[in-house]
């Protein structure tokens, strides 16, 4: 009976590995083409990642968003080959499970990673847009300063207080950003008061006429002086003046210089710029001095 049994055995796994040989040889030539399409695909990859990467190199400022652009292109090229491969092999059914394990995979890594990939995914567009560049001055999110660079993840600023805040490049896609080099000029608007018995037009043709002579204000057919209302104890004026920004005089000193000229210009034409005064009265119901109550207090 043992005998019997090993014999059966044996003829049993004989049978198999004669399946196997026999099943092998007749998939054979579809191994080879299997492993020449792998092959091809594996070149092909290369060369695509090569063509891709210098055309996203010449198109995106990134070098890091032009490198991840071709390495995914690579893994496309180089995943869809093996595909194909597994079909020449008549492994349908794994390619369906590989597709299915990496859709689940992926979804699975989104929501593991969804700030990360959210930053990425904006850092990529972002890229593609180009809505500001390195050397830009922008504001957004309370952060104003110049760029310092740019990644898939984040954007780097440094501010006008020397400090560096980086900011996550979802806040920049998602809210309004103020770019202030795309136009390459600034408006600056400086108020002032005159008195109520100064000429408005007067004051406003002088303020003119002495901005329109500096060299660091622009656009001098747009430079304009507004009345703006009524205050307590002036006319108040509002005065536009553009200057190149960024720009050699920059826009606090701009702003500096203008403030010192309208304030001598004024002086020099005698319009004055009043300041609140107070009246105070005293007593119980008002409408008295106080010399008068002293007075009376001390008689």
């Amino acid at each position: 009976m043992e005998f019997g049994a090993i014999n059966n055995f044996w003829t049993l796994i004989n049978g198999k590995v004669d399946s196997w040989l026999e099943t092998g040889i007749k998939i054979l030539p579809n191994i080879v083409v299997a492993l020449v399409v792998v092959l091809a695909f594996a070149i092909f990859a290369r060369l695509t990642s090569r063509i891709v990467s210098k055309i996203l190199h010449g198109a995106f400022e990134s070098r890091q968003i032009a490198d991840l652009l071709s390495a995914m292109s690579k893994v496309v090229v180089f995943v869809a080959g093996v595909f194909i491969a597994l079909e020449f092999l008549g492994l349908t059914g794994t390619v369906t499970s590989l597709l299915a394990g990496a859709g689940i995979l992926g979804l699975a890594i989104g929501f593991a990673f969804q700030d990360m990939t959210e930053n990425l995914i904006a850092g990529i567009a972002m890229g593609i847009r180009k809505p500001f560049q390195i050397g830009d001055v922008l504001e957004a999110e309370g952060v104003f300063g110049t760029v310092k660079s740019i990644n898939l993840r984040n954007t780097v600023v440094e501010t006008f207080f020397g400090q560096l805040e980086i900011i996550p490049n979802k806040i920049l896609f998602r809210n309004i950003v103020t770019n202030y080099t795309t136009t390459g000029e600034r408006r600056i608007e400086i108020p002032v008061g005159i008195s109520y018995a100064d000429d408005v037009m007067h004051a406003a043709e002088v303020i003119k006429s002495a901005l329109s002579e500096q060299k660091f204000v622009t656009k001098k057919d747009d430079l304009n002086v507004f009345a703006e209302g009524f205050g307590d104890s002036s006319v108040n004026l509002v005065i536009w003046f553009w200057i190149k920004y960024p720009g050699h005089t920059g826009f606090m000193k701009a702003r500096h210089e203008a403030v010192h000229l309208i304030h001598q210009t004024l002086m020099e034409n005698d319009i004055l710029i009043p300041f609140p005064i107070r009246t105070l009265d005293f007593g119980a119901k008002g409408g008295e001095k106080l010399n008068t109550m002293l007075s009376q207090k001390d008689d």
